[in-house]
């Protein structure tokens, strides 16, 4: 959809003019013209990287969740109001209060904070203070950087925009139906390494908060401040003259690892408090642009995180010894983000020449092996894979638990499931979070139908992931396999309440009601799977064997032919509608569907049966024993076809035959009355066909004898 000055959007706001622009959506300023006074709104427009039915489903959950984050965020005074959100032509538009003012990144480029450490600290408390309200939400910002806050021009306090998570619906990735995990949202300089690699914490909100001191007390952007190469830590204290006290938080917040940071806001303005040096007025700004001019600055910043939302960063191998290593070392950078922003694009071999590039220039460098080996797996190349996660590992074995991570799921892939098992246990005494650990003990368990140990797994994965289906789904799975059909129900119901319309999940549980005799919620659930996935032939199927039990035959043959037309080469579906239309007495079409199954599996016998039986019925005992010949062929255990052929032969008057046939039957089943009477009326039969030939037969006279 393409959005010009004086398009109006949900009948409502007119799209004043646009502020930025990127590959994932569109920012504009727009006015409410069922206002009186038309206010100004901020409108943002999100565009799903895929456009198929359940790409644009998957997005509309995510943007719905969000949006009624973002709603409850906004009664914050210093966060933007959430007016409206709706979704027109399968995009997705946010309204948002309009922040009239200035963005913090003119107020650090003036040097209004420079080498005064009692303005950062007042500026770190008042970026915080909102933080706070922000993580006791439960909420992760994501994206906290410096033109992401608008020092309102009413009353001079900072606000805090454009909250990263919503820009989810744009880049999420499906497969398979499902949505796999987070990619990096937010903007390169301010974000730290588990953000780059899709695990973002409230402690990444609060190391993007400490790189905003930083920058506001050096006066040197992120990329200009140089890093450890050995332990990735920042090296910014040549830069300022600083107290111990206030050094020591900063050093805490921006710390690599971030189980050495602050774990959140709240605990960060503790000891920032016990400086005793908080400026409770918020310092002047260098100047209040016109509306106009803001209006730009805020689509620049829009634009700015758009364009740079693929770009993930690592901590860097770089120190200050020398101009000419600082040099390669931010060569080392850019090669790597362009690595990095070539993996979000799914260019994996795009990508892996730029992480090799970087790792020409740094050979150590943790991030770059990662994305080389995250890039490896991605095109399926597992035993290179392994190779370069295990050296990441070698670089720093205590802190690379995505390494520890992506080893696992190569050695998954290479079936290797002890020694992927054993990964991920190092994952979680590393991170105990790493929902991906979790879950790939999960898989490994139910791969190996360890379906107990996999239910322990599944829940600890379910404390991260409440509102995941897919991790529900799981949960159902193992509790039917583990018997626990009722189990099994409640969590395929939760797993509903969250994709209702996912045909496979309807399937299971179908299953699971089947188990426990609940034919008719079995009946209504297997109707559901259908009704979402018309190509789903087992759920029809399904639905068939029930109609038919139930004995409502027209339903059920309804049913089995709507299984074939999903997928044609389905036997048993062909099978079952002979023995259905066997029933129902048309014989004919029973023994159409009987050929159609036997074209699929020739080598079954209980097909041959089956068309043997619809013959005998038919009246062409001849037709039946060639069936019930090849049956035999093929299973020569089973009375019942010796049964039939015998009867076959029977009705020939071949009772020789027929009671060669019985006594194979008996033989197998010595006990069957019916069979014994028969054979013995076949042998009743026999004798007196003997005695009636001899009866026939011409006898000649002694005296008619020629002597």
């Amino acid at each position: 959809m393409e959005l010009a000055a004086g398009k109006i959007l949900s009948h409502r706001y007119q799209i004043i003019r646009q502020l930025g622009k990127g590959g994932f959506g569109q920012t504009f300023l727009a006015c409410d013209r069922q206002l009186p006074n038309q206010n100004r709104c901020v409108i943002k427009q999100f565009k799903p990287q895929c456009q198929d039915a359940e790409t644009v489903a998957i997005a509309r959950r995510l943007f719905e969740n969000e949006a009624k984050i973002l709603q409850e965020l906004g009664i914050h005074r210093h966060i933007p109001r959430l007016f409206a959100y709706f979704e027109e032509n399968g995009q997705f538009f946010l309204v948002q209060e309009y922040i009239e003012g200035e963005d913090l990144a003119t107020e650090i480029t003036a040097g209004v904070y420079r080498q005064d450490e009692g303005k950062v600290v007042a500026l770190l408390t008042e970026i915080l203070s909102i933080l706070e309200f922000v993580h006791q939400k439960q909420v992760i910002h994501r994206d906290v950087n410096p033109f992401n806050l608008i020092r309102r021009s009413q009353d001079h306090q900072l606000v805090l925009i454009d909250f990263g998570a919503v820009k989810q619906i744009s880049t999420q990735v499906v497969k398979e139906g499902k949505t796999v995990s987070t990619i990096a949202i937010g903007t390169p300089g301010y974000f730290p390494s588990e953000q780059a690699q899709g695990y973002p914490r409230f402690s990444s909100d609060i190391y993007a908060t400490g790189i905003i001191g930083l920058q506001a007390l050096t006066g040197k952007d992120p990329e200009e401040i140089p890093l450890d190469a050995r332990t990735g830590e920042i090296l910014w204290q040549h830069l300022a003259m600083t107290s111990a006290e206030f050094s020591y938080i900063i050093e805490r917040m921006i710390r690599y690892d971030f189980r050495q940071r602050y774990t959140s806001a709240g605990e960060t303005l503790i000891d920032l408090r016990k400086l005793g040096k908080i400026h409770h007025l918020a310092p002047k700004t260098t100047q209040v642009v016109k509306s106009q001019d803001q209006v730009a600055r805020q689509g620049k910043s829009w634009l700015k995180k758009i364009l740079s939302v693929c770009g993930t960063i690592g901590l860097i191998a770089g120190s200050y010894l020398g101009f000419d290593y600082w040099k390669n070392s931010r060569n080392s950078l850019r090669y790597y983000q362009q690595g990095q922003t070539f993996y979000q694009l799914k260019r994996y071999t795009d990508a892996l020449n730029y992480y090799d590039q970087a790792l020409k220039i740094n050979p150590d460098y943790l991030e770059a092996f990662q994305g080389k080996a995250d890039a490896l797996l991605a095109l399926q190349r597992y035993s290179e894979a392994l190779i370069i996660y295990e050296k990441a590992i070698q670089i720093n074995p205590d802190s690379a638990w995505p390494a520890w991570l992506g080893r696992g799921q190569a050695l998954d892939k290479l079936g290797k499931n002890q020694e992927a098992l054993e990964s991920f246990e190092r994952v979680l005494s590393l991170n105990p979070a790493a929902s991906q650990a979790w879950q790939g003990k999960a898989d490994i368990y139910l791969e190996l139908q360890q379906y107990s140990a996999a239910q322990k797994a599944l829940d600890k994965l379910l404390t991260f992931q409440q509102n995941d289906a897919k991790t529900w789904y799981k949960k159902g799975w193992s509790l039917q396999n583990l018997e626990d059909y009722e189990g099994a129900v409640k969590a395929y119901d939760q797993a509903l309440a969250i994709e209702s319309d996912n045909a496979l999940i309807w399937y299971q549980k179908g299953n699971s009601w089947y188990q426990l005799n609940k034919i008719n919620e079995a009946l209504e659930s297997y109707s559901k799977a259908g009704q979402f996935n018309p190509q789903f032939s087992q759920a029809h199927y399904s639905q068939g064997i029930i109609l038919q039990k139930l004995g409502r035959k027209p339903e059920a043959l309804e049913a089995f032919t709507q299984a074939t037309k999903a997928n044609s080469n389905y036997y048993q579906a062909w099978l079952n509608q002979g023995i259905l239309l066997h029933q129902m007495e048309r014989f004919k079409e029973a023994i159409a569907s009987y050929e159609k199954a036997r074209r699929i599996s020739s080598q079954k016998a209980e097909v041959f049966i089956g068309i043997g039986n619809a013959w005998y019925r038919l009246g062409d005992n001849y037709q039946a024993i060639n069936a019930y010949q090849q049956a035999i062929q093929r299973q020569k255990d089973n009375p019942e076809t010796w049964k039939s052929l015998g009867n076959s032969w029977f009705k020939l008057g071949q009772y020789e035959r027929a009671i060669q046939a019985y006594q194979e039957s008996l033989r197998y089943r010595s006990n069957d009355r019916e069979v014994q009477a028969q054979k013995q009326l076949a042998e009743t039969r026999w004798q007196e066909l003997q005695q009636s030939l001899q009866n026939q037969t011409p006898k000649v006279d002694n005296e008619e004898q020629i002597p």
